[in-house]
């Protein structure tokens, strides 16, 4: 959820919404839920489609669990599906990752996946969750690292493919390689309670290769992605679709497997200086 001049990669287009709509506590929080609360309230900070936010509030029951995100029009399709579900205590508002809408010490847990990497200052954005934090609360957050990124079979066009992810990441100032960089991210921003790990998703089951083989494509030829590469001089429309048609063709391999690593932190809020 880049906001205060960031600029969001991906945007919106719906083969970005499928990625994240697929997203769980489950598979993309796991590191987290032994250390939810059973009650207490909660914030996920870059909450798109919502889906691991409600996730997150059937677990905390007795709790309130708060998701925003700076693109109004997402949050429409969250409400929604809480709304589907019957999930009660959730709600969404728009909100700016470097200038939260909420007081001190509001939250006993702010999470959130896939932001760090896209914000041109995650040492501040993490300053900024903890101060909403209570002291002694956790601030989670994890990150893909494109960098630790491996497929097979190997292919020319994919590893092109990587490269130009990262010059367009690091062009709207981002950083692609988030995961390794995360516990130095929290050590910068004055966290001295850090629990530091990592866990992956795979893709290899032919369901799971169509799935994501075919969504690259698309946002590579349809999405603000391609059309940032394009501007910026980065890649041409023909590059584009040698890309795409290698996501195709990989996705169409019996033997293809690709992992994307993830770096994650459990950071505990130390006790405020007494004033």
């Amino acid at each position: 959820m880049p906001s205060t001049g960031d600029a969001y990669l991906h945007g919106h287009h719906d083969s970005v919404l499928r990625s994240h709509r697929w997203r769980t506590a489950e598979n993309s929080a796991g590191y987290l839920l032994p250390r939810l609360p059973a009650a207490g309230r909660l914030l996920d900070i870059g909450c798109g489609p919502g889906t691991i936010t409600i996730d997150l509030a059937a677990l905390i029951p007795g709790g309130e669990v708060v998701g925003i995100d700076a693109a109004a029009d997402v949050l429409d399709s969250a409400r929604r599906e809480a709304g589907r579900q019957g999930q009660r205590n959730v709600r969404f508002a728009t909100g700016d990752a470097y200038h939260l809408d909420f007081g001190d010490g509001e939250f006993d847990v702010v999470h959130a996946h896939q932001v760090l990497q896209h914000l041109s200052d995650p040492v501040a954005a993490l300053a900024e969750m903890r101060r909403v934090c209570r002291d002694g609360g956790l601030i989670a957050a994890r990150d893909a690292d494109y960098g630790g990124m491996l497929w097979f079979p190997e292919d020319a066009e994919l590893t092109q493919w990587r490269a130009l992810y990262q010059q367009v990441a690091r062009a709207l100032g981002g950083e692609p390689d988030a995961g390794r960089r995360m516990l130095s991210w929290a050590r910068a921003g004055g966290f001295t309670e850090v629990e530091a790990s990592a866990s992956s998703w795979c893709y290899a089951a032919p369901a799971d290769r169509t799935w994501w083989g075919t969504m690259w494509a698309e946002r590579l030829t349809e999405s603000p992605f391609g059309d940032r590469a394009v501007e910026r001089g980065l890649a041409t429309r023909q590059d584009l679709e040698r890309m795409a048609a290698a996501w195709l063709r990989w996705s169409a391999t019996d033997d293809g497997w690709f992992l994307i690593p993830h770096g994650e932190i459990l950071c505990q809020v130390p006790a405020r200086a007494a004033t």
